[in-house]
């Protein structure tokens, strides 16, 4: 049996969450078969994926040589993927997490999130204004019933979407997934979380340098968290490299991390953050950096009722 990184969370009910996962955006065939074999082989146990990243076949294909060699058991690894907007409807989910199972080979996921909180129609040409995010959470409570699920959450929701939600849940949410860094911090997300019991993941957590190689969004002017003075300062007195400081500050903020790496070198160092402790006066520091960006800003869902960033619009 291959070794694992220990570090988890606990969900809500119980399930115990690996704290640092490969991220999955934009990583495709040979390219995400490789990443993901030098993850595994190096302790990763969380894989986070979704229908619209068009790779759940391949990590289906891995994951089953894996379990099948002996190498890992289904136990080992907690697998997350996500509903795509054009099937938000609650009629629809049963069957498109059933085909994200077929396509990973697998009898249940770790963890279901609505990718999104604005529904679509079909072919994604147009909005669903009918479908409230509530309508959706109770299409999701039915999957997490039949056991197709281990636990249910949500990704780039609001506060206000997610204090909706908590209303009427019979099955609260479980994990909240929403971009993460430091220039934004989410700070009062956060709090939100802790208030209903909910796990939070960043996504882009070192500022998905690699998203430029998206070219449907233009993704305009940023800061690069990487370059950051105070990060450099502190990989130098701690022995790290920038990217690992970004990810142990929020480790030590309880937050799991998925940074996207195809790269093997990258992707080791990204899991080499466990064996030192960021001091409480430099995580304050690191804390109170004033500057703000949003990266991902989804200007898809403006227009849309359940837009989840109108108010930064």
């Amino acid at each position: 049996m291959l070794p694992a990184l220990n570090q988890s969370i606990k969900l809500s009910n119980g399930l115990k969450m690996p704290l640092l996962g490969l991220g999955t955006w934009q990583a495709q065939s040979k390219e995400m078969e490789v990443a993901l074999k030098v993850a595994l082989d190096n302790g990763y146990r969380l894989i986070d994926t979704a229908k619209i990243y068009g790779n759940e076949t391949i990590i289906g294909k891995v994951l089953k040589e894996y379990i099948n060699s002996g190498r890992l058991t289904r136990d080992d690894v907690f697998i997350t993927t996500k509903l795509w907007c054009t099937h938000n409807k609650p009629t629809y989910i049963e069957s498109e997490l059933v085909g994200s199972l077929r396509r990973l080979q697998l009898e249940y996921v770790d963890l279901y999130l609505v990718h999104f909180p604005t529904c679509f129609n079909q072919a994604g040409t147009a909005f669903d204004k009918t479908v409230k995010v509530e309508d959706t959470w109770r299409g999701m409570e039915a999957v997490y019933e039949k056991g197709l699920t281990k636990s249910l959450g949500i990704s780039n929701f609001s506060n206000e979407q997610i204090e909706r939600i908590m209303k009427i849940a019979k099955v609260p949410i479980h994990n909240s997934q929403a971009e993460v860094n430091l220039y934004w911090p989410q700070f009062e997300h956060q709090e939100v979380c802790k208030k209903y019991n909910i796990s939070l993941t960043a996504f882009a957590p070192i500022g998905s340098p690699g998203r430029y190689n998206y070219k449907a969004i233009n993704w305009g002017e940023t800061k690069d968290v990487l370059e950051d003075k105070t990060v450099i300062e502190l990989g130098k007195k701690y022995n790290k490299t920038p990217a690992q400081i970004l990810l142990r500050h929020l480790t030590q903020r309880d937050i799991a991390i998925i940074p996207k790496s195809s790269n093997k070198n990258r992707i080791i160092q990204n899991s080499q953050i466990f064996d030192f402790k960021i001091d409480d006066n430099d995580m304050e520091r690191l804390n109170s950096i004033p500057f703000r960006q949003r990266i991902f800003k989804q200007e898809f869902m403006i227009g849309h009722p359940e837009d989840s960033f109108i108010s930064e619009r």
